[in-house]
């Protein structure tokens, strides 16, 4: 089973890869065998890579309403994809654990490990860009020690995710933690499901 430092050395790399362009419409390209757990942590921070940019280019003042629509809608769409990658996630992980023997006080976490990765991959893109903040020749002095104080609480949160992610799974691993999984059922997308769609 990967561990945290893992999961977050392929976030890291997607990111810098992302960053080469720079460019929500860039190709993708992954550089993890299909079908690993890897290809699908890559996949998953790259969507929430794009995700961070076409969030920042939403609220550009003057940006064009039907291009706005459009990003969106993008934002929509790759957000259930994001959903499916975490619970293809939790689904490896749960098979991974089929056949440990839970404890009878075995306990349950609120949040199950793939959503805690999920949180994991949106801190990497946290820190990456805190710290460039860190380091604009453009910005005051205040805006670089205010960037610096939060990049330190980001990298404190990254060692502390790091140890809780890590012993839930050891946890789950030797039965002292029980592992449910309840499917996201987002509604907003399902033409069955969103009366906006369905009574049309």
């Amino acid at each position: 089973m990967l561990k945290c430092k893992e999961c977050f050395e392929i976030f890291e790399r997607s990111i810098d890869t992302y960053h080469i362009l720079d460019d929500v419409e860039q190709p993708f390209h992954n550089p993890y065998g299909k079908g690993t757990i890897e290809n699908t942590l890559f996949r998953k921070n790259w969507i929430d890579t794009i995700q961070w940019h076409r969030e920042d280019i939403i609220r550009k003042p003057d940006i064009d309403l039907a291009l706005a629509l459009q990003i969106k809608r993008n934002i929509d769409r790759d957000n259930q994809e994001r959903v499916d990658l975490v619970e293809h996630i939790e689904d490896v992980i749960a098979t991974e654990l089929k056949d440990v023997k839970v404890l009878p006080d075995a306990t349950i976490n609120t949040e199950t490990p793939g959503w805690a990765i999920d949180r994991l991959s949106i801190l990497a893109l946290k820190i990456y860009h805190m710290r460039i903040e860190t380091n604009r020749s453009d910005a005051g002095e205040d805006h670089i020690r205010n960037c610096k104080r939060k990049l330190n609480i980001l990298l404190e949160q990254k060692a502390d995710m790091f140890t809780s992610i890590d012993q839930l799974l050891d946890d789950l691993a030797a039965g002292k933690k029980k592992m449910k999984l309840y499917k996201q059922m987002k509604m907003y997308n399902d033409p069955e499901l969103n009366p906006v769609l369905y009574k049309k």
